[in-house]
């Protein structure tokens, strides 16, 4: 069954699949936020740990290994950064390809419907949407751990004891755990890039992809045994 839309001819399977990669994307972020407030999650638990890394900044009086950490922290958002912008150049190179590259994607295993140039471009502009937003999260989340290093900078001189300054501990740990998110969601939008490149080929398999994605990412934030190390960890030192 198709219908056209704009002179856009279009499967109502075609719009079910991007429905559902949608809904899940959304609604994974949603409950992932939600539930890391309920239970223990990668992001919650290594929040703790933030927080316990400003305590130790506040107490020493030399913080280079700790301007250096945040370095390296922002040289993984650079490199991302970088790779999206390399991806959104070669996708945009593939709009001016068009005619030819839907001659080969026919041929493709899985591929049973013929592929139009329109939908051609509707897919590539889907994953450009996904690289956009992905780079718009690792420059913020640049941005936020730039200021993060400012505020080692600014750390006031060592107290009697931490607990003094726990202010200034929270809202430091609350910023560097914002730019940590921002690098999440931006890594998040990498994997849902994946899923939407099996649309290319049919859209029960972008249908599949989509649901494992997010089955990948439950199990990693809510499941995996990185997730009880680092909660026993935490549980150990209160």
């Amino acid at each position: 069954m198709a219908f056209t839309w704009r002179g856009l001819r279009i499967e109502l399977l075609d719009v079910v699949a991007l429905a559902w990669f949608l809904a899940l994307w959304l609604g994974y972020a949603r409950f992932a936020h939600v539930r890391g407030h309920r239970v223990a999650s990668l992001m919650s638990v290594m929040g703790k740990y933030r927080q316990e890394w400003w305590m130790r900044i506040i107490e020493r009086e030399l913080r280079m290994i700790d301007t250096s950490i945040v370095a390296n922290l922002a040289n993984s958002a650079t490199f991302f950064a970088s790779t999206t912008l390399l991806i959104l150049g070669g996708l945009l190179a593939l709009l001016g390809t068009t005619e030819k590259v839907v001659e080969v994607v026919k041929g493709l295993p899985f591929n049973a419907r013929a592929t139009t140039s329109q939908m051609w471009e509707l897919k590539i502009m889907l994953l450009l949407a996904i690289f956009v937003y992905a780079f718009f999260k690792f420059t913020w989340s640049l941005r936020q751990f730039n200021f993060t290093s400012v505020l080692i900078g600014a750390a006031p001189k060592v107290p009697e004891r931490a607990e003094q300054e726990l202010d200034y501990i929270h809202r430091a740990a609350t910023l560097s755990s914002s730019a940590s998110d921002s690098f999440n969601y931006g890594l998040r939008a990498y994997y849902f890039g994946l899923a939407a490149l099996a649309w290319f080929l049919n859209a029960w398999l972008f249908i599949a992809a989509t649901t494992w994605i997010v089955g990948v990412l439950y199990w990693r934030e809510f499941r995996s045994e990185t997730l009880k190390v680092l909660d026993r960890a935490t549980q150990q030192h209160k």
